[in-house]
């Protein structure tokens, strides 16, 4: 069985479990030694607030991604509007962006999230002995639950009505950062591959 790049599959899943999991321990590790070491709860809440804030935004590019449409991209790509190509790119590869912005990324804040709840939790329970643990680790959680499925809500919402808008901006985003030399899609590579033949 092989993706629609003649690539096998299973190789495909394979890179996505394992990049996983690496991506997990290593940004889960990095938040909550921040958590730990950070001396006011204020600024911990914020931090957990960030990672639910980025598991919505990624959703809602996913989401955009899968409903948008590749003829209004081709049209400026042709143009040679910037940003143009990388659309193409992320709306030609729509499986696989959701995948990564709705899964990967979505799955790994949501993980992170839960566990940083967790820390403040404990955290709080070491500053304020009298407060009930069981009681505020399950408002936590209950809040961190409703804040990420209400948010990915509204955003599906969002998504869908302005897919295009959506994807262009990501695509603005992705050139600009391969300007930079910080990222490369192989969807640009291959056309400067065929261009130089």
């Amino acid at each position: 069985m092989s993706n629609g790049n003649g690539r096998p599959f299973g190789r495909h899943l394979l890179i996505v479990g394992l990049g996983t999991l690496i991506a997990t321990v290593v940004i889960s590790f990095i938040a909550e030694t921040l958590v730990r070491q950070m001396a006011q709860i204020g600024l911990a809440l914020f931090l957990l607030a960030f990672i639910v804030v980025i598991n919505v935004v990624f959703d809602l590019i996913g989401t955009a991604a899968t409903a948008s449409r590749e003829a209004p991209f081709h049209a400026k790509a042709a143009k040679k509007v910037f940003g143009a190509q990388h659309s193409v790119y992320l709306v030609r590869n729509r499986d696989k962006v959701a995948n990564f912005t709705q899964d990967v990324i979505g799955d790994i804040t949501g993980i992170i999230a839960g566990a940083l709840g967790i820390t403040v939790v404990f955290k709080v329970a070491l500053l304020r002995p009298g407060v009930d643990a069981i009681v505020f680790n399950v408002l936590i959680t209950a809040v961190i639950a409703s804040l990420i499925v209400t948010g990915k809500a509204y955003g599906k919402r969002v998504a869908v009505e302005r897919a295009d808008g959506i994807v262009f901006a990501v695509g603005k985003i992705l050139a600009g950062a391969e300007r930079l030399r910080f990222w490369r899609t192989g969807y640009v590579n291959r056309n400067n591959r065929e261009k130089s033949r």
